[in-house]
């Protein structure tokens, strides 16, 4: 049975039996002011009243168990960190179920379907819930919970097996394990699985877990037909407010121990600066922190935000970049500007989207993290968040996949700074029919203008690739704010980055050593594809390793921290 869009609005009669049960109450009401007239048989006549005093006893006697169940279940389901799209999709569905036992609804629907969540507790509390109403209301034999990992399965006789147990509710994940397979056996297995859910129908609820639909494409790419036997559920996660998330995990470490109040006051501040900011889910972040604090017995220290004149003493202690350090602070003149003038001036809203072009090691990424420091202290984006992807993140190997894949990258993103490196690898095979790399482009474009105020997209490359990537889609370039290029690192520059990486570590390098990193800086800085900084990066590591071994027999601390000149290696660079 196909079940695309099957959650929209198949249910839109929510609270049907409330609303059946109030107009009969009206017409009891109306019946008994009549004189001369048998109530009895004029209530036996209501439609929606039962046919027979018997049945009737004999379904109001539970009612009130089941109305028990269907508020301690929707209190289930309201304690859940997912958002409120998702809590009422799984309401419907158990309102659903609740019709069907009270025979309002007629059609039995399997309720097979693919759970996307973000975490594995949210899940395991989906199919807790599912399983409670199933059995309840005996939509299937009664049974339990099966979670099966694809890596546990080996032939499609164990499929056979798993629709012959005592569960009721069957979950699939891990399907690495099933793409690992060979793909006749592979094959074999969907097949039965087919089989089984078309056989089994009403005694089983099957769902399959993964945290995206990237997880299932090799799947249901390979096997198609099993796809239109599963509904798709996303379950969007919600992170709770601080106090929300501070009662939880405050009493969750009562529970273990005693909670001093020194604990108290600063997990209070800990959660305020931190929860705000975090990229990982709610119960992931909460099991981490009630772990750390079990096991420290005080709660973790944590990155303070930095000012906005923290943020640009970073940015200039960074050698050279001068015009992109330029560029910067009027960008921040100019968004302060709009904020202090409010209505007064007429400023546009500011385009924030740019493209960073330069050669490799010229810094981008490492401006990249800053500007998104800079953002989030201005309040221009809601998270301190830089995600970095190159297209092989963005672009898949099927047909109708890559926008999917991209737009699942855009929606993490969503809240800081999306930043594309070697961005101009999505314009290859340009003129050649690779729909691909178009299909990603215009995902993006159309992510870029529907989340205006909600994400920052940097595309980085190489100067003159880059034109390529420009050309490619005409709305790229017209939702650029700002273009920035990094020039190439001068000799004594190259040296400075080299000189300062060494010094942090600790070592000092002598007159000669200095010479020779210059001489070899000059001799490879024209050749093709010259990595600047990563180049001198290179060279520092290698002559670290080479410094190792030269004093492997010295003890004098002058000779142990001082690089000299037999210590510089260019060795397989």
């Amino acid at each position: 049975m196909k079940k695309d869009d099957f959650f929209k609005g198949i249910y839109d009669d929510f609270f049907g039996i409330g609303k059946i049960e109030k107009e009969n109450e009206k017409l009891r009401n109306d019946i008994k002011h009549l004189k001369g007239i048998d109530i009895q048989d004029i209530e036996n006549n209501i439609p929606s009243i039962e046919i027979s005093q018997e049945k009737r006893e004999e379904q109001d006697t539970p009612k009130i168990d089941k109305d028990k169940f269907m508020e301690d279940i929707f209190k289930k389901i309201d304690d859940l960190y997912i958002q409120d799209e998702s809590k009422n999709t799984l309401k419907k569905i158990i309102e659903y179920i609740r019709k069907y036992n009270e025979k309002i609804e007629k059609q039995f629907i399997s309720f097979n379907m693919t759970i996307y969540a973000d975490n594995k507790e949210t899940f395991e509390s989906i199919l807790r819930i599912l399983n409670d109403a199933v059995n309840f209301f005996g939509y299937l034999p009664k049974g339990d919970i099966g979670i099966i990992s694809c890596y546990d399965i080996q032939n499609a006789d164990d499929i056979a097996k798993i629709y012959t147990s005592d569960n009721n509710v069957i979950a699939f994940n891990k399907f690495d394990g099933l793409n690992a397979k060979d793909i006749n056996d592979k094959n074999k297995i969907l097949h039965k699985l087919e089989e089984n859910l078309s056989e089994n129908e009403n005694k089983y609820l099957t769902c399959f877990y993964a945290k995206n639909k990237d997880e299932l494409n090799d799947i249901f790419l390979s096997y198609e037909k099993l796809k239109n036997e599963f509904a798709e559920f996303n379950i969007n996660g919600r992170i709770p407010d601080v106090q929300e998330a501070y009662n939880e995990i405050l009493d969750i470490l009562k529970q273990n121990s005693t909670v001093t109040e020194d604990i108290q006051i600063k997990l209070l501040d800990y959660i305020s600066n931190t929860l705000p900011k975090t990229e990982s889910n709610y119960p992931d972040y909460r099991d981490s922190l009630i772990q750390k604090i079990s096991f420290n017995k005080q709660v973790p220290e944590y990155e303070q935000d930095k000012s906005i004149e923290e943020i640009f003493e970073e940015l200039d202690s960074l050698v050279g970049l001068e015009k992109v350090k330029k560029m910067l602070r009027e960008l921040v003149d100019l968004i302060n500007l709009k904020e202090k003038s409010k209505d007064m001036l007429k400023i546009k809203s500011i385009n924030l989207h740019m493209v960073f072009l330069g050669n490799p090691g010229t810094g981008k990424t490492t401006v990249a993290r800053i500007v998104s420091k800079i953002l989030y202290n201005l309040k221009y984006i809601k998270q301190d968040k830089l995600l970095e992807v190159t297209s092989k993140d963005l672009v898949a190997e099927y047909v109708g996949q890559t926008s999917i894949k991209t737009a699942n990258v855009i929606q993490k993103a969503l809240g800081g700074v999306l930043f594309i490196d070697e961005a101009y690898s999505l314009a290859s095979g340009k003129g050649q029919g690779n729909s691909f790399n178009e299909e990603a482009v215009a995902t993006l474009i159309q992510g870029m203008e529907n989340n205006r105020d909600n994400l920052v997209v940097i595309f980085a490359g190489y100067t003159n690739e880059m034109q390529d990537f420009l050309n490619l889609n005409s709305g790229i370039v017209s939702r650029i704010g700002y273009t920035v290029e990094f020039e190439d690192y001068t000799v004594d520059e190259l040296w400075q980055i080299f000189n300062q990486m060494m010094t942090k570590a600790g070592f000092i390098v002598s007159k000669e050593a200095e010479e020779k990193v210059k001489k070899i800086i000059e001799e490879n800085k024209g050749t093709k594809n010259f990595g600047n900084a990563r180049f001198v990066r290179n060279v520092y590591e290698k002559s670290i390793i080479k410094h190792a071994s030269n004093t492997k027999d010295k003890k004098s601390k002058k000779a142990l921290i001082t690089i000299k000149a037999e210590d510089i290696s260019t060795e397989n660079l």
